[in-house]
């Protein structure tokens, strides 16, 4: 089976793809092409799948990745690093050829942007708390240090955990209400006690209120298409003892 490269033409003008577990070399629960080298996997598979998902979408560059932590953190890249030497951050611009920015995802939202007249590409990892704490806000502002405007910003939220996938208690709720009582509207009522969270909406709504110039939407639930994305939380409720990430790319073209 072919690797799958998801696209939007929002951002066309940018070698890019929303990639999920289709056509890698991983075997068991992480079987496909999982790329998170903290995920158990046998290294060799999760190398060769990284090399499988360049070849993808961009034969030839280099690949750079972060240490995810679900932070609000931006780093510009001018050139690779070893992998045993990333920084731990989860969003990555730049505006040199050749590099391609990598977000690992297992239901948190990749979000990759381009502005095609600065020639300034991003990534950033928004789960529910990087969304929250302000990293689209964050790549944004690094994006406009290396000459974006954000008008000229085109941005794609890929695929994530949708709603009615998404149950959480009142406690994640009220931290949103709190926030911005406007909140409102990205959570629907379910059993007592809990709600169901729109993530995808949630980010786009931080990009519309950031000012960026044309957004797109995916709209893949990572939680319900078990053949063609890991899933933290399906593998928490399925009760295996591990989960596979998939990686969102993106480099000038």
């Amino acid at each position: 089976m072919s690797v799958e490269v998801l696209t939007h033409p929002i951002l066309s003008g940018a070698a890019h793809g929303f990639l999920g577990r289709r056509g890698g070399v991983s075997t068991g629960i992480h079987a496909g092409l999982n790329v998170g080298w903290g995920s158990e996997d046998d290294p060799a598979a999760t190398s060769a799948n990284r090399a499988l998902a360049v070849a993808a979408v961009l034969p030839g560059a280099r690949l750079v990745c972060a240490y995810q932590t679900h932070s609000p953190n931006v780093v510009t890249v001018t050139e690779p690093w070893p992998e045993s030497e990333r920084p731990h951050a989860d969003a990555l611009v730049t505006d040199r050829p050749g590099l391609l920015l990598g977000i690992l995802t297992a239901d948190c939202a990749p979000v990759l942007f381009h502005d095609a007249s600065a020639g300034v590409i991003g990534a950033a990892h928004a789960g529910w708390k990087g969304a929250f704490h302000g990293v689209t806000d964050a790549t944004i502002a690094a994006m406009e240090a290396l000459g974006a405007r954000r008008g000229s910003i085109a941005a794609v939220v890929g695929p994530c955990i949708a709603q009615k996938s998404y149950e959480v208690d009142d406690g994640f709720e009220h931290r949103f209400l709190e926030a911005d009582a406007a909140n409102a509207r990205f959570f629907r009522a379910g059993r007592a006690g809990h709600s169901w969270f729109d993530l995808e909406g949630y980010v786009a709504h931080r990009l519309r209120v950031a000012g960026v110039g044309t957004i797109g939407l995916l709209g893949e639930d990572t939680y319900g298409q078990p053949d063609r994305f890991f899933s933290f939380r399906r593998a928490t409720h399925h009760g295996e003892p591990g989960y596979g990430r998939e990686i969102s790319l993106i480099a000038q073209a």
